[in-house]
């Protein structure tokens, strides 16, 4: 295959829960020869979408982790990753979005722009992906792709133009109109794989030049040429892809097409306009930190013939050792090549290089930058980055959220406490947002993650692919400590036991911090402390955050200003002022007001009108204050900010309160306080915790 970094893309698609993306996916594959049937996401026939390869995506339908595949369309290779839709997975959506040039942002025409496309729309806007919008499922009853793009512009603020509108809707959908060439497009055969072109219907062909007009508009804002064209009424099909294009990969505009893949319409339009206006890697300009030039920034050149720069961007654990998956940015890889992981300093050989078809693999001897490969048996984290010795450079990793819940497991026997320390290695080395670590007190190994159905689907994989039996405790929420109102302190540290002392004074006040982190101020004069000690009072202060005094959470939202103190020419030192500082945190913490914080979380709830008031209902009840709530057709959707420890097991009220016909997304927004009554709970549970532990020792 001859290299042509102009006759590549790589893609990813998005979207919120149930949007159609796998679905979409496994059409794109048909079309482009890369399976010969399709199989649906909760297929009949057992076998499941080819992108959804774990036998846990294939039993709930959702898809967990991103996959990707490589197709050829027309003459264009394509570099495609199916993310999943649901926010707990959401690292899986992070790490893709930082590798790929471009994205297909699916909606669903009936639901329209919701909570999780607003998510995803936020995820896109951090990594500069230029967005194609694809609303799907116009199929089904109460469809509408108009009110669909005018939420794009209202809710999410993207300069949204039809290029397509569609023939009819509903169980009505025959096909699309290219508003670009004007022609009617309609899918015949099995599997809408022969496209028919015709005359636009004559009761279009109104809304059509309305809509072109529209287009038109919208885009020779990006081309002279075809504004000049276009007053002249003689544009050309050329000119307006250009422009299209040209908007497009400026961030300023997003092409809507439209269909339904279920019902295999308007996938090869789609699959044209990635070729015509999504970006070729050498579109983006992207940047790496020179590691021997103090992290100076420079540009990367999409050049095969320059030095290597490549990052590793997911693990997975397969058959054969770890598969790590990299995208090239510059330069061209081959076996048996050396590679420096900049981070460790290490070299390794290229061994096995391998393209990637969800769970399948094909070998290659070489890949150039721009692509998306995978090698075998090698020893790195995510976001490493790889070159070959000529440079030492980095780039910047993607985003990693907090996780906001952990869970107490604890192994039934010995070999599953064997196999528990395999597994929790590879998931937390595979999956950042996913920690672990041992309670020093309880001795309990404690999960922690986005959401319960993280860790359900964790705790699930423990059972499927280790044979791990598993006992799991309450669910424990993520709680934090902080301060109401300033307190001064002022501690001495003496102590004197033969031979030399240790003595520091310190003092000074601790006061609340808006950005819910820590701030240290140095307000000596003087000289009272000296200069070698300030380091001192500052580590001593840190050593404080982690465990607070209430109920033992990490302290936040504490800015300490230590502006006197004293010190002793013999007996100061280092660890004296260390211990000095402690003691003078725990005093002005105890007058501070401390308080207990919670997670809050924003919860998006859909489902049928009729049962608004009981949707509402199960929110008042469990402290959730609600935000909006907005109603379409026959369908609502509530917005609200719920307390996390109020969340557990809500799936299940919800839909034996809506006849299973409602679903939620939740999302952390914030820490919140506590309310007093629930304070109590709290610290009385962590005193009975204190005791029962004091009792067994």
């Amino acid at each position: 295959m001859t290299y042509n970094i102009a006759k590549m893309r790589n893609i990813g698609i998005s979207a919120h829960i149930d949007s159609g993306k796998t679905t979409l996916s496994e059409r794109i594959l048909f079309y482009c020869n890369k399976i010969h049937a399709i199989h649906e996401v909760k297929g009949k026939d057992g076998v499941g979408a080819t992108m959804d390869s774990m036998e846990l995506e294939r039993e709930r339908g959702i898809t967990i982790a991103s996959a990707a595949t490589n197709v050829d369309w027309k003459d264009i290779t394509i570099n495609l990753i199916d993310t999943p839709g649901h926010v707990d997975f959401t690292i899986e959506v992070e790490r893709s979005l930082r590798v790929l040039d471009g994205a297909i942002l699916v909606l669903c025409s009936v639901g329209g722009v919701q909570s999780q496309s607003i998510t995803v729309d936020r995820q896109l806007k951090r990594y500069k992906v230029p967005r194609l919008a694809f609303v799907n499922k116009c199929d089904r009853s109460g469809a509408n792709p108009f009110r669909v793009t005018q939420q794009l512009r209202e809710k999410l603020g993207h300069n949204a133009v039809m290029i397509q509108i569609p023939i009819g809707l509903e169980e009505k959908l025959e096909g699309v109109v290219d508003l670009v060439t004007m022609k009617a497009l309609y899918f015949d055969g099995k599997s809408g794989e022969t496209i028919r072109e015709t005359e636009i219907p004559a009761e279009l062909i109104d809304q059509a030049k309305e809509k072109r007009d529209e287009l038109l508009n919208a885009v020779s804002m990006f081309s002279d040429e075809l504004a000049e064209s276009y007053l002249e009424g003689t544009e050309t099909v050329e000119q307006i892809r250009k422009a299209i294009r040209t908007g497009t990969l400026s961030l300023e505009l997003t092409p809507v097409l439209m269909g339904s893949a279920y019902k295999n319409k308007g996938i090869q339009p789609l699959l044209d306009s990635v070729v015509s206006y999504l970006p070729c890697p050498s579109d983006i300009e992207y940047t790496a930190l020179d590691v021997d030039k103090n992290n100076e920034e420079f540009l990367i050149k999409p050049d095969p013939a320059a030095p290597l720069i490549s990052l590793a961007f997911k693990l997975e654990d397969g058959q054969y050792g770890q598969l790590t998956y990299i995208r090239i940015y510059q330069g061209s890889i081959r076996k048996g090549l050396e590679l420096v992981n900049t981070r460790t300093q290490k070299r390794f050989k290229v061994g096995r290089l391998i393209r990637m078809h969800s769970d399948s693999t094909e070998d290659i001897n070489e890949a150039f930058c721009g692509d998306i490969v995978a090698l075998f048996g090698i020893d790195c984290a995510s976001g490493d980055t790889f070159t070959d010795s000529s440079i030492n450079v980095s780039m910047t990793s993607m985003y990693v959220p907090e996780p906001v819940i952990s869970l107490a497991i604890n192994p039934k026997d010995k070999k599953s406490a064997d196999n528990l320390s395999k597994a929790l290695n590879r998931f937390t080395k595979e999956d950042p947002t996913f920690k672990t670590y041992v309670d020093a007190e309880s001795n309990q190994t404690i999960i922690r993650g986005m959401g319960e159905l993280h860790l359900e689907i964790y705790i699930e994989r423990m059972k499927r692919e280790y044979k791990i039996e598993l006992e799991t405790g309450m669910p424990q929420v993520a709680y934090r400590e902080t301060i109401t109102q300033p307190a001064r302190f002022d501690y001495t540290h003496k102590k004197q036991t033969g031979g030399s002392g240790q003595y520091s004074r310190v003092a000074g006040i601790m006061e609340p911090y808006a950005e819910n982190d820590y701030l240290f101020v140095d307000n000596i004069k003087g000289g009272v402390i000296p200069n070698e000690f300030i380091g001192s009072c500052d580590k001593g202060f840190k050593q404080c955050l982690p465990k607070g005094r209430i109920i033992e959470f990490p302290i936040v939202g504490v800015k300490m200003t230590i502006d006197d103190g004293n010190f002793h020419p013999v007996d100061s030192s280092d660890i004296a002022f260390q211990l000095g500082a402690i003691g003078g945190f725990w005093q002005a913490f105890e007058k501070a007001k401390p308080e207990i914080l919670e997670p809050v979380m924003k919860v998006s709830v859909e489902g049928p009108t009729e049962f608004q008031g009981n949707i509402l209902g199960s929110i008042n009840q469990r402290r959730g204050m609600i935000v909006a709530t907005t109603e379409e057709s026959n369908f609502t959707r509530v917005d609200a900010e719920v307390p996390l420890s109020e969340m557990f097991g809500y799936s299940t009220v919800l839909r034996s309160l809506t006849q299973g016909k409602a679903e939620f997304t939740m999302e952390f927004l914030k820490y919140g306080k506590v309310p007093n009554s629930i304070a109590e709970q709290l610290k009385k549970e962590y005193d009975e915790r204190k005791k029962n532990e004091a009792k067994k020792k």
